[in-house]
């Protein structure tokens, strides 16, 4: 396992870091099952867990809280607020009035008084930058939390938010965290640059691209990850931008042979690669998933490789922009473009 620092905290993470978004409900994961997973990972050197409140609607997170009784000071330990909790037209977004709620929820479904890393799940547009940063700050002062991030935000708004907290003297963000894989490079136009530009951490989320990269989906075969079974739009070969998709996977397929190297190990040996990134999120379901992305905890891709990928997919392109979570909203209603 390699280990790099987490953006400028000094704090050294793992450059593989556990996902807990499958515990409980979503990956249909038991307590049992999911502390198995816990102490493999913490065993290959992983020492970053990150969760969140919407998962299972804290499921996970009380899941997580079970699996690291007892040894929570050995762990980097992260959780997220932001998305919607019930029906309830409050429990969201980032106002002072739910971060302050959400969070001493979240600290009690996780067994803990404070967390490591507390991230914005996603951009609110309806509340200022200044109202989330200023409770942020406050939060931390308490020693609710040590540090605090952002999650698929755009560059725009990352970088709207460090100058909200220079100029307000408050906290920053100190991390980001994107979705980034072979198949989904558009961060590499805007969201990493900004984050290197301000020295953030960034934690990849979806490496493996919600299992086309895992090894599992090939040309001929049926599609049956459990991904497939709840979003089946996003394996649907009717659909051209995932048809592109395996026709890069069978390519790629080829390129990992070659290197002698699994898709897995080529996916996060990918997104591990870039110099802008701290870790790679890995969210295994069960104790097999992890053992295979485990392997890859040292994997350092040749230049030649890299080159084939690039020809493969080409730096900064989406192949599924459709999928993108940091689309600005004006792009998606009508209503915000149009007077």
């Amino acid at each position: 396992m390699q280990y790099r620092t987490l953006g400028r905290t000094g704090v050294q993470v793992s450059s593989l870091a556990l996902g807990a978004m499958n515990f409980g409900r979503a990956g249909r994961t038991t307590q049992d099952e999911a502390t198995a997973i816990v102490d493999a990972a913490l065993e290959g050197g992983i020492n970053l867990i990150d969760t969140a409140d919407r998962y299972g609607d804290g499921e996970s997170e009380e899941m997580v809280g079970r699996a690291i009784a007892g040894r929570r000071d050995d762990i980097v330990l992260a959780t997220k607020a932001g998305l919607p909790i019930g029906e309830e037209r409050n429990h969201r977004g980032s106002s002072r009035r739910w971060l302050v709620t959400e969070l001493d929820n979240s600290l009690r479904r996780l067994g803990v008084d404070h967390v490591d890393l507390y991230q914005i799940h996603r951009w609110d547009p309806v509340t200022s930058d200044e109202e989330t940063l200023s409770a942020l700050t406050d939060l931390q002062r308490a020693g609710k939390v040590r540090y605090f991030g952002s999650s698929t935000f755009p560059a725009y708004r990352i970088v709207q938010a460090q100058w909200a907290a220079r100029d307000n003297h408050l906290s920053r963000y100190v991390t980001e965290q994107p979705s980034y894989s072979i198949l989904q490079r558009g961060i590499e136009t805007h969201v990493l640059p900004v984050t290197e530009q301000y020295g953030l951490g960034v934690l990849a989320w979806s490496p493996l691209a919600s299992g086309w990269l895992s090894g599992a989906v090939r040309a001929g075969r049926e599609i049956t990850t459990s991904r497939s079974a709840f979003l089946p739009e996003r394996f649907d070969l009717a659909i051209p931008a995932n048809r592109a998709r395996l026709d890069a996977v069978e390519r790629l397929a080829k390129v990992a042979d070659e290197a002698s190297l699994s898709m897995i190990q080529l996916a996060l040996g990918f997104v591990t690669a870039h110099p802008a990134v701290t870790s790679a999120l890995v969210g295994p379901r069960t104790l097999d998933h992890l053992r295979s992305q485990l392997a890859a905890a040292d994997t350092v891709l040749a230049v030649d490789v890299l080159d084939a990928i690039d020809e493969i997919v080409a730096p900064g392109v989406d192949l599924a922009a459709q999928e993108k979570h940091d689309t600005p909203p004006a792009l998606l209603d009508p209503s915000l473009r149009r007077r």
